[in-house]
């Protein structure tokens, strides 16, 4: 896969790193702002890729990503010489958890013949309403409403787990903002 760093979406560098990085052993599922990125179809623009690891260990991460050209800057962040407006983060995990919700299953998608994983728009949803609810972000419940406006959405599911994180006039004041 070949890859214009100087110029690429975060869904380019997405597929870019998680498929490398699933070739590697590395299994990784991509949350946060540049989900809404890609399922915005860059309406949105994040300015850095948060990949969950699926499994405690770190060995081999560092590697793997010099083998592409990031550089490890800090603990858990990696920039790449060409790519001046994103860069990648490692913030944590597993397991992969929303507000207090940690079954959640995220969606796969075929690169390269491997599968690299990404929170579904659903769970995107949910993600950017526990920004909201937790740290009185109003641009993440934008976020999620951008989202929810693109994509199908189990809204059953957003309501349970609003209910779930005690705030459930988050989800009412989603579907208003649905609405008009």
């Amino acid at each position: 896969m070949k890859i214009i760093f100087s110029s690429c979406t975060e869904d380019e560098l997405w597929r870019f790193v998680a498929t490398h990085l699933q070739k590697k052993g590395i299994d990784t599922i991509l949350v946060g702002g540049a989900v809404v990125s890609i399922y915005s179809d860059g309406a949105y623009r994040s300015g850095d890729l948060d990949f969950v690891l699926n499994t405690f260990l770190r060995d081999g991460l560092d590697e793997a990503m010099e083998d592409i050209g990031f550089v490890k800057k800090g603990t858990r962040h990696f920039i790449h010489p060409e790519c001046k407006h994103l860069f990648v983060e490692f913030p944590g995990g597993p397991p992969l958890g929303i507000g207090e919700d940690y079954t959640i299953i995220p969606e796969e998608i075929e690169s390269e013949g491997v599968k690299i994983k990404i929170l579904s728009p659903t769970d995107c949803v949910k993600d950017r309403l526990a920004n909201y609810i937790h740290f009185k972000s109003r641009e993440c419940f934008d976020q999620a409403v951008m989202v929810a406006r693109k994509h199908p959405i189990n809204y059953e599911s957003v309501k349970k787990w609003c209910e779930g994180e005690h705030s459930p006039s988050t989800f009412e004041a989603l579907v208003e903002k649905l609405k008009s």
